[in-house]
């Protein structure tokens, strides 16, 4: 229950992030353009995660002056873990001319990655984003790529270290991971 609270706030903060960067005289004015989300999702979009998750990244815009409907458009496709599909709706989002992307999973942010390399794309939930190429680093990631990454190899020896430290009498140590695509 944890890991879901903390993987909504995570979702929730995202978008909430990249549209405060946005240009803040312009959602000042009066008449001013619609900005637009395009998301594609991995999920299918009856899974019990997504609609959370939705509602926890539209109450997070909010403060920031953002309303879906008033001065931002979500648009929102779902791939239900097809990759085809996934490659056909990267495309169209993109064709919408969305001002940033947000990809929920790897395949999701490679479809979008192969559509684009001009329009902002912010990751989720993705696995080693370097090791993915996503990514040139995560410090300075380059391109029109950025996001979170759920898990970055290269820390993986100091939760170890840390391990040993609360618990030095520990010999063996198994991780597992459920993979979501």
């Amino acid at each position: 229950m944890a890991s879901y609270i903390a993987r909504r706030k995570f979702l929730a903060t995202l978008l909430g992030s990249a549209a405060a960067a946005w240009p803040l005289a312009a959602h000042a004015q009066q008449g001013e353009r619609m900005r637009r989300i395009g998301i594609l999702i991995s999920l299918a979009e009856d899974d019990p995660e997504i609609a959370p998750r939705l509602a926890a990244l539209r109450r997070a815009l909010q403060p920031l002056g953002w309303s879906d409907s008033s001065n931002i458009a979500v648009d929102i496709r779902f791939a239900v873990g097809d990759v085809d599909r996934m490659r056909t709706q990267a495309v169209e989002l993109v064709g919408m001319s969305p001002d940033v992307l947000l990809g929920a999973g790897g395949p999701a942010t490679a479809a979008l990655r192969r559509a684009t390399r001009a329009i902002p794309i912010v990751f989720v939930q993705v696995v080693d984003a370097v090791g993915a190429g996503f990514v040139t680093n995560l410090a300075r990631p380059g391109g029109n790529i950025t996001g979170f990454t759920t898990f970055e190899y290269a820390v993986s020896g100091k939760w170890l270290g840390a391990l040993k430290e609360v618990a030095p009498k520990v010999n063996r140590v198994a991780a597992t991971s459920r993979a979501r695509t």
